[in-house]
């Protein structure tokens, strides 16, 4: 058993060490094809077959508006259930064998469908997670736990990017869908290796639990989540912080198809995630070791500073090592928002027994932010070209940077309205 987590609970190692694999396997698996659904479209299907940058666009915004729709709902699951494991398991299945779907069809819609199906699906796995690792740790651990599972997720991605960069200058990009086979399979496994008696199902949806004092009965999901001030500007962050982040990445791919081909496209992209993902790790540890010391605010104003400044030096150079270093920047932002991300969640919501509801409506935000984010670039790069896309994500990001000084209020040590003091 591991030192305590919270409230006299002691976390199993073996169920921390099942936590560390479960996020390195399921890294490549939560997001779906990510920056290689635009490559594979683009380099494989091509304009023959009537895809460009904004029919990609278009394909990742509805299967972005999907996953926003099932964002709450799938929150409220995760708070209802006490079938976690199993939640984890069917959505990693059905991630994996949408996106085993797709070099079969070529058809707009049933690839828009299938796409759709998996990001649904994917809304799950970002409450599951933060919810079984609460439920396991408690919440004394939970910042600096999930700071490890943000590294691990992290490498994991580093480690299936670099196995695809290699695997598909012999195979092509179709090698992305097997890697995903073999990783969900992986998570499965892992997943199964964390006990139902290892979970505090109570502490897993945010109620807390004191010494003399009876476990505190949840609060109405609309209270928790929508009258909940500091967390809808929370959320009206993250949607900005998404439109600005999430096209750009896959801009980038779309800018190396057009100019190195499809093949070394695939390697390159490859590549620039290694490359952030490595970074990734480090910063995760960080923000999970000193996010209690530092505070939630200054280290989040980091992450909108870098990801303007990203967006900012992608224009000076098409040349790929430039294009790959600026996306180290990327391992900065996105990995401070990761690690962040539950922590003030779980900040604002202490008490309430909504913890996993509230993830998936701050996740709705994030998601249509991140749904905006592809078709707004896609336009862009029609219309004015890639420069002009990637200059106007900086400044969302800058906007973002400023609301947050100027509104967000420190969220460490908070205490959810209507909810007794720890």
């Amino acid at each position: 058993m591991a030192a305590d987590g919270a409230d006299g609970r002691a976390a199993p190692r073996r169920a921390l060490r099942a936590l560390d694999a479960l996020n390195f396997f399921l890294a490549d698996v939560r997001d779906g094809l990510g920056p290689y659904l635009a490559i594979y479209l683009i380099a494989v299907r091509g304009p023959a077959q009537g895809w460009n940058e904004a029919t990609v666009g278009l394909v990742m915004t509805i299967a972005g508006i999907a996953a926003l729709v099932a964002q709450t709902p799938a929150g409220a699951l995760i708070d209802a259930t006490r079938a976690k494991r199993a939640v984890v398991i069917a959505a990693a299945l059905a991630v994996t064998l949408s996106c085993l779907a797709l070099p079969f069809t070529s058809d707009f819609w049933l690839v828009a469908a299938t796409q759709s199906v998996a990001g649904a699906a994917g809304a799950l796995f970002p409450p599951a997670l933060a919810a079984v690792t609460l439920g396991v740790v408690g919440p004394k651990m939970f910042a600096r736990r999930i700071g490890r599972n943000e590294a691990f997720n992290h490498a994991g991605n580093a480690v299936s990017a670099a196995i695809a960069a290699v695997a598909a200058q012999r195979f092509g990009p179709v090698v992305v869908f097997w890697l995903m086979a073999a990783l969900a399979a992986l998570s499965i496994g892992a997943m199964l290796a964390v006990k139902p008696s290892d979970i505090d199902d109570d502490l897993a949806r945010g109620l807390s639990h004191a010494e003399g004092r009876e476990r505190e009965a949840p609060e109405g999901w609309l209270r928790a989540v929508l009258a909940n001030r500091p967390l809808a500007l929370f959320a009206l962050l993250a949607a900005l912080f998404h439109l600005a982040n999430a096209a750009m990445l896959t801009s980038v791919g779309q800018k190396l198809a057009r100019i190195v081909g499809q093949g070394d496209a695939t390697s390159l992209v490859a590549i620039c995630i290694v490359a952030a993902q490595c970074v990734m790790v480090p910063v995760a540890l960080v923000v999970g070791a000193k996010a209690d010391a530092w505070g939630r605010k200054p280290i989040f104003l980091a992450a909108f500073a870098v990801l303007a400044l990203r967006g900012a030096l992608y224009p000076l150079s098409d040349a790929p090592a430039w294009l790959v270093g600026v996306q180290l920047l990327d391992g900065v932002g996105a990995g401070i928002y990761g690690a962040l991300f539950p922590v003030v969640v779980a900040d604002l919501t202490r008490g309430a027994g909504r913890f996993n509801a509230a993830q998936g409506a701050v996740a709705t935000a994030q998601g249509l932010g991140a749904a905006a984010s592809a078709s707004l670039a896609g336009l862009i790069i029609v219309a004015a070209g890639y420069s002009a896309a990637f200059l106007t994500l900086a400044a969302i990001a800058a906007a973002g940077f400023a609301l947050c000084l100027a509104a967000l209020p420190e969220t460490r040590g908070t205490v959810s309205a209507g909810a007794p003091a720890p």
